[in-house]
């Protein structure tokens, strides 16, 4: 299916047929990776794929531990060198 490239604010993007975002359960909001195929030249969209946490693990709490490794960063690198 042929698309055009349209303004959105200062960027440009492409809308998405609702039957496609349908067959692949996403929706305003959902993450996409998109990807820059120079060898086919070509941009490939593709739904980010939710990871698998071990069980009693949740994603709000991966998330947490994140932040508190992005914000001391700094702080554990200097006790992982000691």
């Amino acid at each position: 299916m042929q698309r055009k490239i349209c303004t959105i604010g200062n960027s440009q993007g492409v809308s998405l047929p609702s039957e496609v975002l349908e067959k692949l359960h996403l929706a305003v909001g959902s993450a996409v990776e998109v990807k820059l195929d120079e060898d086919q030249s070509r941009i490939v969209i593709e739904p980010v794929k939710k990871k698998k946490y071990p069980k009693g693990i949740d994603e709000k709490f991966v998330s947490q531990v994140n932040d508190f490794i992005e914000k001391y960063r700094p702080a554990l690198d200097e006790l992982s060198r000691k």
